[in-house]
């Protein structure tokens, strides 16, 4: 059994935050050869594209750690219906050079938890067509658009069972995209 590792990025920089709880819950629902590692998005400069031809030490960190994945796990909070700037922030860095981008080809998954009816749909609508331009196979279906309600995580971070058959399909189907994009 080979083992997959997942570069998690993550919208949201709070400390308590709920697309971190998520992130934490789906790992622990996901196979044992599946590994998720966070990518720290929150020490990256603004991009600029004069700093292409010598870019920081955090966004070359960045792009290694997402040429080192087999795939990706987007978990987005939804700001002022759209994606945060910091998310934004993090794919630009990491798709420069133009030529050079550490994103291309690897697959991904997209879910997002809010506190507001519609989950993190406006979110996650605007983030596809970005991933897609910067040519990361997305699954498509089953969408995960979560509100956040009392007793979604219990008290171990594990998603309550109440949503945990919903996140497991979720999961399962996640899964078999990554081992149907990398062949293993």
């Amino acid at each position: 059994m080979s083992q997959k590792k997942i570069a998690v990025v993550i919208g949201s920089l709070r400390k308590d935050s709920l697309n971190r709880k998520l992130a934490l819950a789906i790992a622990h629902l996901a196979p044992e050869d599946f590994t998720f590692e966070h990518v720290r998005i929150d020490d990256l400069p603004l991009y600029n594209q004069d700093d292409d031809g010598k870019q920081a030490p955090s966004v070359l960190r960045l792009k290694t750690e997402i040429a080192a994945a087999d795939g990706l796990l987007f978990v987005t909070p939804e700001y002022n219906r759209s994606i945060p700037g910091v998310l934004k922030n993090a794919l630009d860095n990491a798709s420069r050079p133009y030529g050079q981008s550490a994103w291309a080809g690897k697959p991904a998954g997209v879910v997002g938890v809010s506190v507001g009816t519609v989950g993190t749909a406006a979110a996650q609508q605007h983030l596809r067509p970005i991933l897609a331009y910067l040519d990361v196979p997305t699954m498509g279906q089953p969408e995960v658009f979560i509100q956040n309600k009392e007793g979604l995580f219990d008290d171990k971070g594990h998603v309550a069972e109440g949503s945990k058959q919903f996140l497991q399909s979720w999961v399962d189907k996640y899964v078999a995209w990554i081992k149907t994009h990398t062949g293993k």
